[in-house]
């Protein structure tokens, strides 16, 4: 390519040294000097060009070279690769039938969560102390993607008989069951489970209840039955929206002591089997019942959730006896400071001394952290005002109604000092009595 450049150059010089002779002859110095200008700024373009050229011949050369070295180091790669599917095939033709088993999954684990309390309080007509030291663990045990097993139990300490001699250690079975994720809309739950009547039981239980008592219209539910149940959600449209449903059957409530008198009706004792392992369903028909709920958000920290859950089946040993239960539910809150929460509760039982009768309450429930007024005190941002209404009618010819005030201090998220000062009016004298209370929560 050099050789071609030079030997380009000679018409051009051949050109000058002929075009000097002519100038000499027939032009003047100023044309001739002109001339020869231009001919030099060619030369020089000539010359531009030449190292241009070099350049390019140069990383030309560089790229064939790159160009090599990647295909060689192409042919390794395929060499080995080659070599190690060969080895491994030959591995696989000469390793045992039996694999070893395959490691734990990692979703593979044991959690304990739960909560514990004490208590320290007095009513009126009755000396003060610590009444209560509560610990309340919660055992959760997932053997993979699908399955986990959950179990709560609620250990208490209290005193024995009036005027007895020592102390006694309850320990009562809160929940013990199995849920099965069927698909990412529904869930299987198998054993002796809370019940979906209402909210309270599943979500404002023990330390996450922000007073440290259950609101008196409760005591007309039963809180946990065994049986089964399916439970899931659906999302509504891309607002944020969801359709909450539950639908279970358990053997339902049963009698204290086989008869049909108002008396005898037990909400919670009839689980299925005897102290002695007999079957211990105490009627032939299982209660069934479910809830659907409609939770709604409009921005973060910003949502309405109302619910409405239902119950029926027989109650009495003879199977004849009808027991019935409806409970409506809702739950607000604006802003992260501000909750309002509280059912409607209503039941039916038929009896056989009194006939039918009707145990119903409700209650409502506010809070508003301090923290919302952006006050610069840490100690007031840490307080959350409570207040709550509740009543209770038992259908038997007993009415009372209570009103509660109160505050928490958060210590931390998990560890609150709780205090409460309850009203309460009755038309029973034993239970028309106030009350002081205060409790430390901790939340694990």
């Amino acid at each position: 390519m050099k050789r071609n450049l030079i030997f380009s150059r000679i018409p051009a010089v051949t050109c000058v040294i002929g075009l000097a002779a002519l100038s000499a002859a027939a032009v003047t110095d100023d044309q001739f000097n002109a001339l020869r200008d231009l001919v030099l700024k060619q030369g020089q373009k000539l010359d531009q060009l030449e190292a241009t050229n070099e350049l390019s011949q140069k990383i030309h050369a560089e790229d064939q070279a790159e160009i090599r070295q990647l295909k060689e180091q192409l042919a390794e790669t395929q060499m080995a690769a080659t070599n190690t599917v060969q080895r491994t095939e030959v591995a696989a033709q000469v390793m045992p039938v039996a694999t070893p088993p395959m490691a734990q999954a990692a979703t593979h684990n044991f959690t304990l969560v739960g909560d514990a309390e004490i208590k320290y309080g007095r009513t009126d007509g009755q000396h003060s102390g610590f009444e209560l030291a509560d610990f309340a663990p919660i055992f959760l045990y997932r053997t993979g993607d699908k399955i986990l097993f959950e179990a709560g139990f609620d250990t208490s300490l209290q005193n024995n008989a009036t005027n007895g001699p020592g102390a006694s250690t309850a320990i009562d079975l809160s929940f013990a069951q199995m849920d099965y994720l069927v698909n990412d809309y529904m869930t299987f739950v198998g054993g002796y489970m809370l019940l979906p009547l209402g909210t309270y039981v599943e979500r404002g239980a023990g330390w996450l209840n922000k007073i440290p008592d259950d609101p008196l219209a409760r005591g007309v539910l039963p809180n946990n039955g065994a049986g089964v149940q399916l439970r899931g959600a659906f999302p509504i449209g891309h607002s944020g929206q969801s359709l909450t449903y539950s639908a279970f059957g358990v053997n339902g409530p049963g009698s204290a002591d086989g008869t049909d008198h108002a008396s005898a009706l037990d909400l919670g004792g009839n689980v299925g089997i005897n102290s002695d392992g007999s079957n211990g369903n105490l009627h032939g028909s299982p209660s069934g019942g479910g809830r659907l709920g409609w939770f709604f958000p409009w921005k973060a920290h910003y949502d309405l959730e109302l619910g409405a859950s239902g119950m029926s089946g027989t109650w009495d040993n003879a199977d004849k006896r009808q027991w019935s239960a409806l409970v409506l539910d809702g739950a607000l809150h604006v802003s992260s400071n501000f909750e309002l929460k509280g059912e409607y509760i209503n039941t039916w039982a038929e009896t056989g001394d009194l006939g039918n009768i009707n145990p119903r309450g409700w209650w409502v429930q506010g809070g508003y952290k301090l923290a919302g007024l952006n006050l610069d005190l840490p100690l007031i941002n840490n307080i959350e005002l409570v207040g709550r209404y509740d009543r209770v009618n038992d259908g038997m010819g007993t009415s009372t109604h209570r009103y509660t005030a109160g505050y928490v201090y958060y210590l931390s998220n998990t560890l609150l000092f709780e205090g409460d000062y309850e009203f309460l009016k009755s038309n029973s004298p034993i239970q028309n009595q106030n009350r002081f209370i205060l409790q430390l929560s901790y939340g694990f």
